[in-house]
């Protein structure tokens, strides 16, 4: 292992890199990257960052992203089968058919969606903004939110408001319970219980805090707990452990796992550095139509 992280090292220089890596990736991959966050925190990076290539270790809508808003840039993807099954379950076709059943509707999109359906959207969200972003709109305006029902039920009720949900969901969070929570809770008396805010509602009505994973190592930080039950995906824990040594960090259940997230290895760094390899493209019109969505959110 020590030798791959030497070539990366060694590599990143020569082609002038950076490597930009989701909380959720392998712990490994993390602390080879030159910035790990959220999605939100990845976007903004994304806008900041100099350099001639960039390397994205998440999955591949997260990728896109940093390609839309680097569109001369070289985007690579260690692997391009991480994909996000919650951005597949909406397609661009499905989101314009229900555009033209709600005529003067606006179209928000969860940050985990494909291209083509940001491009169909007035605005780009994440977990970490959307509280903020979605209360710039007036009580009156009608939502279409996609693709995650749950994240767009918890700012909805959040902010008090109506909105048109598709019934899309992150499978990963789905494997947190309130029974698992309950079980954590036994085990851990006393620590409260973050969890995301793809989690389903009763979950969320079981915890203490709803917060993005950025919004959990803000919280983690902050906190004088000691203690803390994690509601996501566990790749969170490497940064929470990192960042807090003196805090202990538990999952709610080992079972939260996200399989496309840990398809991102040192070897696959390595390799997309070395040969360039696994470009993320994105076509034109739909680039700028996405970027669009994407650079409303940021100017929030």
């Amino acid at each position: 292992m020590t030798d791959i992280v030497e070539d990366i090292g060694r590599l990143k220089a020569s082609r002038k890199a950076v490597i930009l890596a989701h909380n959720y990736t392998r712990g490994e991959v993390q602390d080879v990257a030159d910035f790990t966050g959220d999605s939100l925190e990845l976007a903004r990076k994304a806008t900041e960052v100099d350099a001639e290539v960039i390397v994205f270790c998440g999955v591949y809508f997260m990728a896109e992203t940093a390609k839309i808003l680097n569109p001369g840039r070289l985007v690579l993807i260690p692997d391009p089968s991480a994909g996000c099954p919650m951005a597949d379950m909406i397609t661009a076709g499905q989101l314009r058919e229900l555009k033209a059943q709600h005529p003067g509707a606006k179209a928000v999109c969860y940050v985990n969606s494909t291209a083509e359906v940001k491009a169909e959207c007035d605005m780009c969200v994440t977990s970490g903004n959307a509280e903020r972003v979605m209360a710039l709109y007036p009580p009156e305006q009608e939502i279409l939110f996609v693709p995650d029902r749950h994240l767009g039920s918890h700012i909805a009720g959040t902010l008090g408001r109506d909105y048109v949900l598709w019934p899309g969901y992150c499978p990963t969070h789905q494997a947190v319970t309130v029974a698992a929570i309950e079980e954590a809770r036994r085990l851990h008396p006393g620590a409260p219980v973050l969890v995301h805010p793809e989690c389903a509602a009763d979950v969320r009505a079981a915890a203490d805090e709803r917060l993005s994973t950025g919004g959990m190592c803000r919280f983690a930080r902050e906190s004088p707990m000691r203690e803390f039950i994690i509601g996501t995906e566990t790749g969170i824990l490497h940064r929470l452990r990192a960042e807090n040594p003196g805090k202990a960090f538990h999952p709610v259940s080992e079972r939260v796992t996200c399989p496309n997230m840990k398809k991102t290895t040192l070897a696959n760094v390595r390799d997309a550095l070395r040969d360039l390899r696994h470009e993320v493209v994105v076509a034109e019109p739909v680039a700028t139509r996405a970027r669009r969505a994407i650079e409303a959110m940021l100017a929030v």
